[in-house]
This record gives C-alpha cells, structure tokens and sequence, in this order.
C-alpha cells in the first residue's frame, strides 16, 4: 500500500507505520462512544466555591505567586479566521451585488463598529480611492468585502484569530494577542512581575506573531508594570492525521504523495508536554474579554489557581503520610475518598 516516498514522508514526519494502519483502522471500524455516567453539576465534577472561601482561595495562589512558582499561560493560537467570514465569502460568490442576507446586512449596518474599521477605510482609501462609507453609497458592497479578507487588503481571510483586530480602546485598538498579554498580568504576573506566555501557532504565521509582540511589547510592558517572556511553538508533524477518501483509502494529491491534514487542539498535549511551568493556564487564542471585564474573569482564574494549589498541598500531605509508613486506617480512607 505505501511505497518508498510514502514511507521517508512518514520518518520526516516521525510518524511510524504502525500509527498509519492504526488511524485507518479507527475510520474503517470507527470510535468507540464514551459511557456517560451522569451530567456534570456541583460536586459532580463542578465545585461551587462560597464567597466566604474566596479569599482563602485567592490568598493561596498570591501566596503561591510570592512563592517564586513559575505560571505560563498556554494559548493555542493557529486557528484561522476565515470561518468568522464564510458568509462574507459567500457573499462575494453569489450573484447579488448588493447584501441580502441577515448577516451580510447586519455586517454592514454596524461596519463602523469593528475594531478593524479605521484600518479597513484606509485600506479601501488607498485601494479604491475611496472609504468605505463612500463605496457603500456607491453600491460596492463587494470592494468593501474584498478590501477586509483579500492579499492586497488587510488579508482577514487568510490570517489566523490572533492577528485580528478585535477590540477597540482609546489608546489604541488590540488584538487577541495583546489581550491574552494583558490579562495574564491580572492572575499570571510572578514576583518580579514576569508573566509567560506561550503561543502555539502554524509555522507559516510564526513570524507574523513574533513581530505583532515585537511590536507591541514595550507599550504594553509600560502600560501594565510587568515584563512579558513570549515563546512559540508549532503542533508537531508527528500529530497530523491521515486523509482518506470515501473508501477509507489514503488520498493523495496530483502529484501522488499522501495527504495529511494537521490533529486537533488534543494533540497540542504533546506541545504542553514541552512546557516547564509549575502551573499553566490553558486558554484558546480568541477566548478574550474587553477590559471592562476583565476583572470578573481574573477572579475567577485566582480561584482556579488557588483551588489548585489547595488540592496540590493536600495531596502532596497523603503523599507525605504514605511514604512515612505510619498511615492509620482512618488516614487511608481518607485518602480513598479524596482520590
């Protein structure tokens, strides 16, 4: 079934033969369905914390961060963002020059309202020789459109979440990247007020992040009091899935080599896996907030740290008691319960 260029794409891609035939064989026989047991609700899997322990809580994770334990936020950032435009684009194929549907109407009745709005105009300025209200009076729906997801616009098309404009502020407005930049130094700031992040990204937008942050760096350092370590990664080859076709055979492109198409957000495990942190939030790229309520959602990411750090120190404890050899039966069953 595989030949000799088959096989050295597989070993550059690390990927062994034995993974292949055992992704074929789940798409031919399929995947077993998880047993549900019960749906998630407090203290099933869902722990409602009461204001009178939310200080407790908080407490222990500032005690953790004045502790000198490193936090890294994770954030998987390759997620394009052209399924946030199909009915854009859908639009630009359809033979009506002017919107009729909900969405596209919506769109550019609230046009003005975007974060990308003043960068959109300009773009539309320099391309057309016109704004975008002018182009709207003029019917050219279309050029506007086009203006936003195309090359030799400002690419939103083609461009992952991340490097999009997504909220405006007076002082500037800011994508997800700088908001993830932002709220880490609510929650995930250390004592000498490093905060670190890390983006997985695809390899061909690596450098469009790397000098987004270059860029944006110190203003935000200023602005905020803390200093940012940014690093990067890209999910590994050795993660990719094979394609089939409707014969659950390997597909190949016109040129015959095997198609792979890239795992999803479960096999940044092995990416986590490279991170040397003591505690790490995950959180996907376009997961953000407004500053207006960032706040809120601190709280909460304090919460979760410090329950953490609560549940860390009592496990660490049994841990203690067991190697000690001097566990009582009562320890022990308390022990069962907390597992």
């Amino acid at each position: 079934m595989f030949t000799k260029e088959d096989l050295a794409l597989l070993r550059k891609k690390n990927i062994s033969q034995q993974q292949i035939d055992a992704q074929l064989n789940w798409l031919k026989k399929g995947f077993p369905f998880l047993k549900i047991l019960s749906v998630a609700s407090v203290e099933k899997g869902i722990l409602r914390v009461s204001k009178a322990d939310e200080e407790e809580y908080r407490m222990a994770w500032r005690d953790s961060l004045d502790a000198g334990k490193k936090v890294t936020k994770f954030v998987p950032a390759s997620g394009a963002a052209s399924r946030m435009f199909k009915d854009l684009f859908t639009f630009l194929d359809d033979g009506n020059d002017v919107p009729e549907t909900a969405f596209v109407k919506t769109f550019f009745n609230n046009i003005g309202k975007f974060a990308f709005y003043d960068a959109l105009n300009e773009t539309c300025r320099n391309n057309f020789g016109k704004t975008v209200p002018e182009l709207i009076d003029l019917g050219k729906y279309k050029q506007v459109v086009r203006a936003l997801l195309f090359p030799d616009g400002l690419n939103y098309g083609n461009l992952p979440k991340g490097l999009l404009l997504f909220h405006s502020y007076e002082e500037g407005n800011r994508t997800p990247v700088g908001e993830q930049m932002t709220e880490g130094t609510l929650y995930a700031k250390d004592k000498n007020g490093v905060v670190n992040i890390h983006f997985t990204v695809s390899e061909e937008h690596k450098e469009l992040f790397e000098l987004l942050v270059a860029a944006r760096r110190l203003g935000y350092e200023l602005k905020l009091g803390a200093k940012f370590r940014v690093s990067y990664s890209v999910q590994k080859p050795s993660t990719d899935t094979l394609a089939v076709d409707m014969e659950n055979n390997p597909f190949r492109d016109e040129g015959g080599s095997l198609l792979f198409r890239p795992g999803g957000h479960g096999a940044l495990i092995e990416n986590l896996n490279d991170i040397d942190s003591d505690f790490i939030f995950i959180k996907n790229i376009d997961n953000v907030v407004p500053d207006r309520l960032k706040e809120s959602e601190a709280l909460y990411k304090q919460l979760l740290g410090g329950v953490l750090v609560k549940m860390q120190q009592r496990a660490f404890g049994y841990l203690g008691e067991l190697t000690s050899g001097k566990c009582s039966n009562g320890k022990l069953q308390e022990i069962l319960k907390f597992t």
